[in-house]
């Protein structure tokens, strides 16, 4: 299905130069007194490489249909993450760099959103917060009781994040996952 560049949205795949790509980042431009254009960053399913691309405004782009799944966490390969549909027991191989900064709140049996471009996995979303146990917690220390003080914790996932000085080793965190701050106790 062609559409013109105009329509262009992030997230969505299209086809350039032979190539899928997934699109990260749209700019309309309309510079003084010339014609406008899309400006857009585009990632290559095949290399994994950003390039920047500029399309006329009524250009015609060839979009690819996406395929969202929800996979579960099953565990680690080597380097690479292995995920599992929970529906057909089908499992999906990922690489380290697709995973990126989600393998901080990745747990086992963990949630998450895949989505796919003709088989091949192009973006993955973790839910907006997990529950995470503190694996080390320092102790406060005796009489450091100002306002808001906090203590640096490691997760089991390994990641550190900052807390109130009340929370304890074994406790049960929730953490945004979009920022890598605590929210809440669990």
């Amino acid at each position: 299905m062609a559409v013109n560049a105009n329509d262009l949205r992030k997230g969505m795949a299209i086809r350039h130069n032979t190539d899928i790509c997934v699109v990260l980042e749209v700019t309309h431009r309309t510079p003084g007194n010339l014609r406008a254009f899309v400006q857009g960053i585009l990632r290559s399913i095949k290399t994994g490489k950003s390039m920047d691309v500029r399309f006329a405004s009524s250009e015609k782009v060839e979009t690819v249909p996406l395929n969202t799944e929800k996979m579960e966490y099953s565990y680690k390969s080597g380097d690479d993450y292995v995920f599992v549909n929970p529906d057909s027991f089908e499992e999906v191989t990922v690489t380290p760099e697709m995973v990126g900064d989600a393998k901080n709140f990745l747990i086992e049996n963990a949630s998450v959103s895949m989505t796919f471009v003709e088989g091949k996995v192009v973006q993955l979303e973790l839910p907006a917060s997990v529950v995470l146990t503190v694996a080390d917690a320092p102790e406060g220390i005796k009489g450091d009781s100002a306002n808001n003080v906090q203590k640096l914790v490691t997760l089991e996932t390994g990641v550190v994040v900052q807390v109130p000085l009340f929370i304890k080793t074994g406790e049960k965190l929730k953490i945004d996952t979009r920022t890598g701050k605590y929210m809440e106790r669990a």
